[in-house]
């Protein structure tokens, strides 16, 4: 039977943040020849109340099909942000509604937060001593809110095993995809974004708040540079062969750079490689030598270095993890 995936849709909610479970999970289709083309996820909608209308923060009410009830048959609950949360915002607090509804939810359940749908899952006792995210503009009030939860304000999501945040709006289609790749692998992301035109791959630990996202008219950007360097991962690539891909001098790009990506030159390259790595651990039976040539890490032993300091597991774990999660 497909994953079934509850949205816990709440008055107030954000109609954008509602669709991306849908839109993410609904495409996803196996890859494999034994389930090619098999839905992989049931995604419905539910309330805390009786089948009925829900406000969303926009000019149009929707009409949700399902009760609380269904909470009680999800193997993975979504509660994406709303405007509308009372006194789980003001107070910290679940009102009477939330709490019955809650108490269908079954242990063991995988819990999922888009934006400020974190202060549901906090006031629920879920991120308690965990660390959590949520948009960077409410980020000061959740942690004065929830003390025993460790706040990052900075990051796009945060996956804690059995409980994820994600930051605001867009950040959720990064922590959906995130879901899907952790589940099912690459692949399967990988077409769900294609179809999505989404970028396959954000990594959790990506700044929220770039400063300035989109470059000004005219501005001149590090695009190519960065075009160059992930057709070429497997190869040294200094700095200055970079800036030079732009005619800049190192300390311009440097910082124009950072102001477009988030991150400096070097942290972005090693995620690239460490992207590629996985990739390759997950869907290749190549050596982990070949593997570490293969990413441009060189060596077995930066390989190991670099894949434990991002992801916290070696390469024969991660591929030993993902096969067995996917057989």
């Amino acid at each position: 039977m497909p994953h079934r995936i509850a949205v816990l849709a709440l008055d107030g909610l954000l109609p954008f943040e509602l669709g991306i479970p849908q839109r993410i999970f609904g495409l996803s289709r196996g890859s494999e020849p034994r389930d090619e083309g098999r839905k992989l996820y049931e995604v419905v909608t539910c309330s805390v109340r009786p089948p009925g209308p829900v406000r969303t923060d926009a000019d149009f009410t929707i009409t949700v099909q399902r009760g609380p009830e269904t909470l009680a048959t999800a193997d993975t609950v979504v509660i994406p942000a709303s405007y509308e949360l009372g006194p789980v915002y003001t107070e910290g607090r679940l009102t009477d509604e939330l709490a019955a509804a809650f108490a269908h939810i079954r242990p063991g359940t995988r819990m999922v937060s888009i934006c400020t749908g974190s202060y549901v899952l906090a006031a629920a006792g879920y991120l308690d001593g965990r660390p959590a995210t949520t948009h960077w503009s409410s980020a000061d009030h959740f942690q004065q809110l929830f003390p025993e939860v460790r706040v990052d304000p900075d990051v796009l999501f945060i996956d804690d095993g059995d409980v994820l945040t994600s930051a605001g709006v867009a950040a959720g289609i990064d922590l959906c995809l995130h879901i899907v790749r952790r589940d099912h692998g690459t692949a399967v992301a990988n077409d769900v974004a294609r179809r999505t035109v989404v970028p396959p791959h954000r990594d959790g630990g990506q700044a929220q708040y770039i400063q300035r996202p989109v470059p000004e008219t005219q501005f001149a950007t590090t695009t190519s540079a960065r075009t160059w360097a992930l057709g070429r991962l497997e190869r040294p690539i200094l700095l200055r062969d970079m800036a030079q891909q732009e005619s800049m001098s190192v300390r311009t790009f440097t910082r124009r750079f950072r102001e477009e990506v988030g991150v400096s030159p070097v942290q972005w390259l090693t995620r690239q490689r460490v992207e590629r790595a996985r990739q390759l651990l997950e869907s290749t039976d190549l050596s982990i030598d070949q593997v570490a040539r293969d990413a441009g890490f060189g060596t077995p032993t930066s390989l190991r270095q670099h894949l434990q300091a991002a992801l916290g597991v070696s390469p024969t774990v991660y591929r030993r993890t993902f096969r067995t999660g996917k057989a």
